[in-house]
């Protein structure tokens, strides 16, 4: 079997026995990870573990996020294509391109150049062209501030890797009644929490225990509680 025919299957098991069998059932979020071909977001040499269960190592030192914490993401955000996305952690731009596709626009914010260039030439080659890709530190509040391509406020806001604590100004870029998804433990061993935004109080919803590499270039912040 060609190398093609071989990932689609992964591809359609991957959707099977990873996503529909947790009871993510959306047919438009189904129908796009079935098609969306994973494969061209992982480097060359680890094609084949595009589907894993697990967590495929990219440049820098980085990995990407499971297929099934993608799918718990895309399912709990619900876009319906007007908002605004700020992400933090673009990795190699698979779920920036997810997520591209659902909303208006997308601003990504990656750490390591060689990710954020490598991310940009993916998201470009699949055709989307509303999304930003910046090479930044986005938990440094005055690098944020700075920078022309940052606005002031988004309407969803998704932080991609672990975390004990939300940096203020963070927080104070959720547009009101807008959503932030962050990963809120250390050690490896989180819980990937949805948050809604009503005035000054939050909704917290933990949607499920699971493993992610700790943020990178944390500044030191004073405890965040919602």
């Amino acid at each position: 079997m060609s190398e093609a025919g071989t990932l689609e299957i992964a591809r359609h098991n991957m959707v099977e026995y990873q996503i529909r069998c947790c009871k993510i059932l959306n047919p438009e979020l189904l129908d796009v990870l079935e098609t969306m071909p994973r494969e061209d977001y992982v480097p060359q040499d680890a094609r084949s573990l595009a589907y894993m269960e697990g967590h495929v190592p990219v440049d820098c030192g980085q990995e990407m996020f499971s297929p099934l914490q993608e799918a718990h993401i895309m399912h709990q955000l619900d876009l319906q294509g007007h908002e605004r996305i700020l992400e933090v952690g673009t990795g190699t731009g698979y779920l920036t391109t997810l997520l591209a596709m659902h909303a208006d626009n997308v601003t990504s914010c990656e750490l390591h150049e060689p990710l954020a260039k490598q991310a940009r030439e993916n998201i470009a080659a699949h055709g989307i062209d509303h999304v930003n890709v910046i090479h930044i530190n986005a938990m440094h509040e005055k690098m944020m501030q700075a920078h022309d391509g940052i606005a002031n406020t988004y309407d969803v806001i998704i932080l991609g890797a672990a975390l004990q604590d939300i940096p203020e100004h963070i927080k104070g870029m959720v547009a009101e009644g807008g959503q932030l998804i962050a990963f809120i433990g250390e050690n490896s061993v989180v819980t990937l929490t949805h948050f809604q935004r009503q005035g000054n109080t939050w909704v917290e919803t933990g949607i499920c225990e699971t493993l992610l590499q700790d943020m990178e270039e944390l500044p030191v912040t004073r405890k965040f509680i919602f």
